[in-house]
């Protein structure tokens, strides 16, 4: 299957998602290695862009790939398409890690406390993934220097003392833009529902 696979635009979600029918339907090992093939080096690319150090990213990536292939009969492509599917399995592996490890950022938490009360009770990644889409579109109306900043905190994982630096501006100025922000954005976000 692998020597078989076809490339460009024959690579749509729908053969993608008959793929993965055949890892959770028959365990197809060759079918497995078409998509790790493909998404593994996608995956370590995203979340070095994470910041997350090469040998890091490549375990993160082993592992998302291991849950992939234990979990293939919960992909439902008409809720997602398997790259975010994937994504979306490595970005919490990323997230669960950072946290394990210490580095996690108040800021960061402060953005995954906005998520996580529009997820909750939700019966599908589908959904899931329209309310994420919503946080990114609030995030994207914030003056720049604001949505700069969420950035880096939530989606480069960087501290605030980081974000200080990079900016050069004053710690404190950090934290109660970000304090600020967050609030704005939790009733931004409670205002659509």
């Amino acid at each position: 299957m692998a020597s078989n696979a076809p490339t460009g635009h024959g690579m749509d979600a729908a053969y993608w998602a008959s793929i993965m029918r055949g890892v959770a339907r028959r365990r197809d090992v060759e079918a497995f290695m078409v998509v790790f093939d493909h998404f593994g080096p996608r995956l370590k690319r995203y979340l070095t862009g994470l910041r997350a150090p090469d040998a890091v990213a490549e375990e993160l990536v082993q592992d998302a790939m291991l849950r992939a292939w234990q979990r293939a009969e919960e992909f439902d492509p008409t809720r997602a398409t398997l790259s975010t599917w994937l994504f979306r399995i490595a970005r919490n592996l990323h997230i669960d890690k950072v946290r394990r490890d210490g580095h996690w950022t108040a800021a960061v938490e402060g953005v995954d406390a906005l998520v996580e009360p529009v997820l909750e009770g939700r019966a599908c990644a589908g959904e899931a993934l329209v309310d994420e889409a919503r946080l990114r579109r609030a995030i994207g109306s914030l003056p720049p220097a604001q949505a700069r900043m969420i950035r880096m905190a939530y989606l480069e994982s960087m501290t605030h003392v980081e974000i200080a630096k990079a900016l050069g501006i004053p710690l404190g100025t950090v934290k109660s833009t970000l304090r600020r922000t967050f609030m704005h954005l939790q009733t931004s976000l409670q205002d659509t529902r």
